[in-house]
């Protein structure tokens, strides 16, 4: 884990250098990709984590103890809930306050996310899949965005944030259920920053565009990946340190005039 550094007549104080120095974040979808970079990127800000997996325990253990190796207090919990049931969500974010009863829940990040692995058309994809999608990328992000709307800290700090995607300004072909998904939670999201009108909790969207990630990789051919790159201005794929630092932001105190938006980090992608 990346912890800043001081020189030793550096004048920053702790508020500088960890800027979300004894908050609480909830990272979804953490144990793996766009999600485990960011629970990174948070913790070497200062961040407390809730570390949230659905299936890989082994990698979501290994993570919060990466994070917990530099403290002399455990910042990091990895705990299991499925996104897509209220029930879970609603464990999720007690577990959050009974591992650190000192402070509420200030960050929500919503990574979890799943996509069609056979890239299908809309014509090809079956209702069930359509459905699957929906429970993970839609309905989730509905779930644990209300619960965060009732639960994390106001008055100041309060951040919801959700991962989209920039397939929802792209429009590709063989990705309708899972753009759509994301455009849902798009809509979702800027409507919720309108209801938390006066609580200075800020709703933002981050859309990333093609990261080397193994969800991006599974299904697809040398030919798709370099099509991606060609695609991209820069001339590669998105890497998850594209992603986390952005994220980092919207979830500090330097973001608070940032609400109700959608965030494309794409190197020009879309």
């Amino acid at each position: 884990m990346a912890t800043p550094t001081l020189s030793p007549d550096a004048h920053v104080n702790h508020t500088t250098s960890l800027p979300l120095r004894n908050r609480v974040a909830i990272v979804t979808g953490a144990s793996r990709g766009i999600g485990r970079a960011i629970a990174l990127h948070l913790a070497s800000m200062g961040a407390n984590l809730i570390i949230n997996y659905v299936s890989n325990s082994a990698q979501a253990q290994l993570l919060a103890d990466q994070i917990n190796s530099s403290s002399p207090q455990p910042r990091a919990v990895p705990v299991q809930a499925d996104v897509s049931d209220s029930v879970q969500v609603k464990y999720l974010f007690d577990r959050a306050e009974q591992s650190f009863p000192t402070h509420r829940v200030d960050i929500l990040v919503n990574s979890a996310g799943i996509a069609d692995p056979d890239h299908s058309t809309i014509s090809q994809t079956t209702a069930e899949e359509f459905d699957r999608i929906f429970a993970v990328n839609a309905r989730g992000a509905f779930l644990v965005a209300r619960e965060a709307a009732k639960r994390v800290t106001r008055g100041g700090g309060g951040r919801i944030i959700l991962l989209t995607s920039s397939l929802v300004g792209s429009l590709k072909t063989k990705a309708g259920p899972y753009a759509a998904s994301k455009a849902a939670v798009e809509a979702m999201a800027k409507i919720l920053a309108k209801e938390m009108k006066g609580t200075l909790v800020t709703v933002n969207c981050v859309a990333p565009g093609p990261i080397e990630t193994d969800m991006l990789m599974e299904g697809r051919s040398e030919g798709d990946l370099e099509g991606m790159v060609k695609e991209c201005p820069h001339n590669r794929l998105g890497q998850t340190a594209d992603v986390a630092p952005l994220v980092g932001f919207l979830a500090s105190d330097d973001s608070e005039w940032v609400n109700g938006q959608v965030v494309r980090v794409n190197g020009g992608y879309v």
